[in-house]
């Protein structure tokens, strides 16, 4: 699918600039796909979807992955509805799968400051998966307190808030195909 992700800032004046356009992004995607492939041939990972913002990279990076695979969700919150994580992570939908001796994926949109994800990780070890790993769409270094390893990056970010492909701002801009950041 083409977007014309100009046109798109030029209709909301709240848009300030596109970071990632949609054409890199979806190229990115194709990248993480063969290499996710390669790295399970022969396993069938379960890819950990964290809602709700990684729900459209999920969708489609799970097209670009050859090897069989299954998907299931989480949701967890630490923003609550601003733009500065809260540090207090919630549980908001847990896995159906059992994941004991299972490779896990974890699919996230974004990592900022490392503290969500480490959280996450140290929960679902718990748990003994065979393998955890993490594909991140965007990787935030420059805002990292807790150190996590990132297996799989679509892309280095600076720090700046984002939306589109996913992210929101209040509910907002999700249904963007690129990444862009808002007008301070």
């Amino acid at each position: 699918m083409q977007f014309d992700d100009a046109d798109l800032v030029l209709r909301d004046p709240l848009i300030d600039k596109v970071l990632i356009s949609s054409g890199d992004i979806q190229k990115r995607i194709r990248q993480l796909g063969t290499e996710i492939s390669r790295d399970y041939q022969d396993r069938q990972p379960i890819l950990v979807c964290i809602l709700k913002g990684a729900f459209v990279f999920l969708a489609d990076l799970s097209r670009c992955i050859s090897v069989h695979h299954e998907v299931d969700f989480m949701a967890i919150s630490s923003y609550h509805g601003g733009t500065e994580s809260t540090g207090v992570v919630k549980i908001e939908k847990d896995l159906k799968s059992n994941i004991t001796d299972r490779d896990i994926i974890i699919v996230e949109d974004i990592v900022d400051t490392g503290l969500t994800l480490n959280y996450l990780l140290e929960l679902l070890e718990t748990r003994s998966p065979k393998s955890i790993r993490v594909c991140a769409l965007l990787d935030k270094t420059s805002r990292r307190i807790e150190e996590v390893p990132v297996t799989y990056s679509g892309f280095e970010i600076p720090d700046e808030f984002v939306i589109g492909f996913g992210l929101d701002y209040d509910e907002k801009y999700r249904n963007l195909p690129f990444i862009g950041v808002l007008k301070p």
